[in-house]
């Protein structure tokens, strides 16, 4: 089921045959796929790397096919892929997609702005936010994690496949930039049912240029002792909030 791509090879008589199994690390599918741990060569070749039957099956979910499908032991030997893999505990399918195949522009009423999000296990977080709470988009700004990096797609879950994505200037108004302290309530900004969120990294925040393009700050009640909420929450808990206004 998985090996759409490269499942058969035809024939002239246009009589099918198994694919012959990648043994050479020396592969050009295998050197694509170690490429395409860096993010500059992602950013060059417009691709990205999927490990796993869960987030290849959250891509075909969302109807987007691989260009390139490894599977250990069908398509190239098992040691070989795990060699290229990212994960602790390598996986039995590898996918290489197009970043121009996934979904792009706002396309939602309300969604979430990151500028300089640089974690990518937060980028990922909030992406899965945006779909579990949409619709919603992300918006990127310049200093954000790779939302198709290794990290930032396990923490999608295999959300990114179905989440808009867009530059933070793309991003509709208002703007409300959360802060975590001095904005209104957080509950009577939602209850105006539309909203983008701008939201800043952990320990830089929102800077004072950006807050002055913001139409509204609001802020998440919490105890006075907090210091802060980790920014993946704080955008988790404002999409909550629109959602149910």
């Amino acid at each position: 089921m998985l090996a759409r791509p490269s499942e058969t090879t035809g024939r002239v008589d246009g009589s099918q045959t198994a694919p012959s199994v990648i043994r050479s690390r020396g592969n050009e599918k295998l050197k694509l796929v170690r490429k395409l741990a860096d993010r500059r060569w992602r950013e060059k070749l417009g691709l990205f790397v999927a490990e796993g039957e869960d987030l290849v099956e959250a891509a075909r979910g969302a109807g987007i096919e691989p260009v390139e499908l490894l599977v250990a032991g069908e398509t190239v030997e098992p040691e070989l892929l795990a060699e290229v893999s990212t994960l602790a505990h390598p996986p039995r399918v590898v996918g290489v997609f197009r970043r121009g195949d996934l979904p792009a522009g706002p396309h939602a009423e309300s969604g979430l702005a990151l500028w300089r999000v640089g974690d990518p296990g937060n980028v990922g977080t909030l992406i899965r936010a945006a779909d579990a709470l949409g619709p919603a988009y992300v918006a990127l700004s310049r200093g954000c994690a790779d939302p198709t990096g290794p990290k930032a797609l396990r923490a999608s879950a295999g959300a990114i496949f179905r989440v808009p994505t867009c530059g933070f200037d793309q991003a509709p108004r208002p703007w409300i930039a959360l802060v975590p302290r001095g904005g209104d309530r957080l509950s009577e900004v939602a209850a105006t049912g539309t909203a983008t969120f701008v939201l800043g990294a952990e320990r830089e925040g929102i800077p004072d240029e950006l807050l002055a393009r913001c139409e509204a700050r609001a802020t998440i009640p919490q105890r006075p002792s907090a210091e802060s909420l980790n920014v993946a929450m704080a955008g988790t808990i404002a999409l909550y909030e629109l959602r149910r206004s």
